[in-house]
């Protein structure tokens, strides 16, 4: 008869089910943390800074072009380059703002 509880299963598997759980939300928290949350961070301030964007802000685009803004609209900025040279571009073109105008 002894034979038989020995063979029985003993409940091993819940244990381990809650701590592969417990290990995917740690995995999943340091993904929050680590990455998502920064990526997330970055986005907002970018968007901030496109919208503060205005005429005679010396700006450098993500191709390179330095220049100044000569125009805005909803979506497009018009740069003036030199030379009463004049490009229109999208505003997400926008890499950074070299220097802003003060008001």
């Amino acid at each position: 008869m002894e034979w038989i509880f020995a063979m029985a299963p003993q409940g091993e598997g819940g244990g381990s089910m809650v701590s592969t759980l417990i290990m995917f939300g740690a995995i999943f928290a340091i993904f929050y943390f680590m990455i998502i949350r920064p990526q997330q961070k970055r986005a907002k301030e970018r968007d901030r800074m496109l919208s503060e964007v205005k005429k005679g802000d010396k700006i450098i685009t993500s191709g390179g072009i330095h220049g100044t803004v000569a125009g805005l609209d909803e979506k497009t900025v018009l740069i003036d380059v030199g030379n009463n040279v004049k490009i229109k571009m999208e505003r997400s073109a926008i890499g950074s703002i070299a220097q802003q105008v003060k008001e």
